[in-house]
């Protein structure tokens, strides 16, 4: 009887051993599935992303060289960038550096004598009154911060002058200063010792033309104009060099028209670039982005070498400073689903056909998503690919594409689901 009762409760403890490691079987089955399926599935979110593309850039201008005698040192009246009217200075000619030093700390101070004589103006410090000359500081404070952040420096220096007159205005009609006098004296008597000092230039370069200027010539002028770009090539791109020519008798060159024009090599192989579409381009000189027109693409047999033409019009000192440099081409920025490029499959679906009756078979691009145990094919439409992504558009009314916070399946599913 006892042993019996040994066999039995025996028995007993195996078939409940046997039933806990099932148990514990199960349970790891079941948490390893889970966690197999969490790390096989990737979340559609919103993404952001820019299509660009850098290359050397050659930059073709209408120029015109400008010359002088080369006797002499030059003192320039426009900034390069700068635009001149037809028989404006472009730069006068002195005996030696000396007389150029003279002229510039006269222009310097006159400039500072003409502030002082703002701010004595009787009729300004009369009708001043402390309140709303206050208020104009503030104002013209955050204008000048505004200019320094838009790196404006035209109005930079209007801004930073006329607070210069306000402040200094304040002082005066609230008495913590009596006024300028002695200084504008003293200034009167310096410009006056300087002029004795100085002298007429002894040559005079004017502008034949409007046009905009720049200070240098590289010998490409001639060659590198809107009348060749049909005949430009490739390997004439290649053979370009930022150099500049050392002649003693150059001032610099005219540059006519108002558009200007940026050549390089491209990879087309997909055709995204087409004539007329808008751009942007980011210099490598320059801080702001450029808007330009591609103006002609052309390949040499091989569309991954294609020739790139793009039309600008925009006119600065950074724009001028170099013959080549290296381009960023922006074609726009894009916005919409991110989906993994190996998540990517493709699904045989019927469609209407040309007359509208029949149907017809097409391969449609894809992937697939988990709907709890459920699986689903969505398609995507592709507006921007990366090296490991892609981005699809966003169709909020139609339920067939790809949406937001689907959950998107990178394995587990071959290409024919």
């Amino acid at each position: 009887m006892r042993f019996y009762r040994s066999e039995s409760s025996s028995l007993v403890k195996a078939m409940r051993n046997t039933i806990i490691v099932l148990f514990v079987v199960i349970f790891i089955s079941i948490v390893y599935n889970f966690r197999n399926k969490e790390s096989n599935t990737e979340s559609a979110l919103i993404s952001e992303a820019t299509a660009s593309r850098e290359f050397k850039g050659v930059f073709i201008r209408d120029e015109i060289p400008v010359t002088y005698s080369g006797n002499g040192v030059l003192s320039y009246n426009v900034s390069d960038g700068g635009k001149l009217g037809k028989g404006s200075v472009i730069a006068e000619v002195y005996s030696d550096e000396n007389q150029i030093a003279i002229n510039h700390q006269i222009e310097s101070l006159t400039k500072e004598l003409d502030i002082l004589e703002k701010i004595q103006n009787p009729g300004t410090l009369e009708s001043a009154q402390p309140s709303s000359v206050s208020e104009d500081i503030k104002k013209n404070y955050r204008n000048l911060i505004l200019c320094r952040d838009m790196e404006d420096h035209e109005s930079f220096s209007a801004s930073k002058e006329n607070l210069l007159i306000q402040m200094s205005t304040y002082q005066i009609i609230t008495n913590e200063v009596k006024g300028f006098d002695q200084q504008i004296s003293d200034l009167r008597s310096e410009l006056i010792q300087l002029e004795a000092k100085s002298s007429r230039p002894v040559e005079t370069v004017k502008s034949d033309r409007p046009a905009y200027f720049v200070s240098y010539c590289d010998g490409y002028e001639g060659e590198l104009t809107s009348k060749n770009l049909d005949s430009l090539t490739l390997g004439k791109i290649d053979e370009i060099k930022d150099e500049r020519k050392t002649d003693s008798n150059i001032v610099g060159k005219l540059v006519e028209g108002y558009h200007w024009y940026i050549a390089g090599e491209v990879d087309n192989s997909r055709k995204e670039y087409n004539i007329g579409s808008s751009v942007k381009l980011r210099l490598e000189s320059s801080s702001e982005y450029v808007d330009a027109v591609i103006y002609d693409v052309r390949d040499e047999g091989d569309p991954k070498h294609s020739l790139i033409i793009l039309e600008c019009s925009l006119f600065n000192y950074d724009l001028v400073q170099h013959r080549t440099e290296k381009i960023e081409l922006v074609m726009g920025d894009f916005r919409g689903l991110k989906v993994p490029r190996e998540a990517i499959r493709f699904d045989k679906q019927k469609v209407s056909g040309k007359d509208g009756e029949t149907e017809e078979e097409v391969s449609v691009k894809g992937v697939y998503i988990q709907k709890g145990e459920q699986i689903e094919f969505k398609k995507i439409d592709v507006i921007y690919e990366g090296s490991d992504y892609v981005l699809s558009k966003i169709h909020e009314d139609d339920n067939s594409y790809l949406a937001l916070y689907d959950d998107i399946m990178t394995e587990g599913v071959d290409q024919d689901g």
